[in-house]
């Protein structure tokens, strides 16, 4: 009889030794209170990792009796760690806040004639070319502009001149005296000015050209009314900076350019 009483003792206690429980919680973010869906979840001690499901709600099952470090991560969430006794005292699910990394983002301000402006307060829709497409082009046709801005969608240079190479710039189809040009914000040329070299600017000087299509003619006058190209120049750096641009065609036509800037 003593032997059973032992031998049950021991079927007894291995089957609480092998006793498995399971873990259950719920992950929300600290700022808004929201479920926070797919994040995941890792038990150090016994290498088990599982993810929340859509409704942030974490099961773990098959765990044996312990204490154990439980991990939460999830992108753009800080990473946080608790310590859990297994079994759970209390039958409610647990729930877990994550913060934010950045609780707020930064605003995005777009640049036009050197001033910072909210995109949500510019009236018009303004497109730009960047300096190092202004450097491609600049290789492929030196001499002037009107390669880079003939590849526009809506712009078109027209020839007014085959012996002296003067254009005039047409946007959504319009005549080039309805343009205006714009160097650095400020215009570069009288209103309703047509056929005149504007466009054969050495881009040696030129940061990024700026140019609207459609109607522009409230903020910068009657001359924008098909719309208007804004040239932008460098601004000088401590460093110095010097370039020369030679150019030279089959019409036996030559023209050499310089710049040179420092603060």
């Amino acid at each position: 009889m003593k032997t059973v009483f032992i031998f049950l003792f021991l079927i007894i206690s291995q089957a609480n030794s092998d006793a498995q429980f399971e873990f259950r919680t719920i992950i929300k973010t600290e700022q808004e209170k929201q479920r926070l869906g797919g994040t995941t979840v890792s038990i150090k001690q016994i290498s088990k990792t599982v993810l929340a499901d859509s409704n942030g709600i974490v099961l773990i099952k098959n765990i044996p009796e312990g204490k154990y470090q439980i991990v939460f991560k999830h992108i753009g969430y800080k990473t946080m760690e608790k310590e859990y006794q297994i079994p759970l005292n209390s039958k409610i699910p647990d729930t877990v806040f994550l913060n934010s990394e950045n609780d707020e983002l930064n605003e995005v301000v777009i640049q036009t004639t050197r001033t910072g402006a909210l995109l949500r307060e510019n009236p018009t829709r303004i497109e730009a070319i960047a300096a190092d497409e202004l450097d491609e082009k600049s290789t492929m046709k030196p001499g002037d502009i009107r390669m880079l801005l003939n590849e526009s969608t809506g712009i078109t240079t027209q020839t007014t001149s085959a012996v002296s190479g003067l254009a005039s710039l047409r946007i959504q189809g319009l005549d080039g005296r309805y343009t205006q040009i714009l160097k650095d914000g400020m215009p570069l040329y009288t209103g309703f000015s047509g056929s005149l070299g504007i466009l054969q600017i050495a881009p040696l000087d030129l940061k990024q050209v700026e140019y609207i299509k459609g109607s522009a003619s409230t903020l910068y006058g009657g001359g924008a009314i098909a719309g208007l190209v804004n040239l932008i120049t460098k601004t000088p750096t401590d460093k110095p900076e010097l370039s020369f641009l030679l150019n030279a065609n089959s019409g036996k036509g030559f023209d050499a350019n310089g710049f040179y800037s420092e603060k």
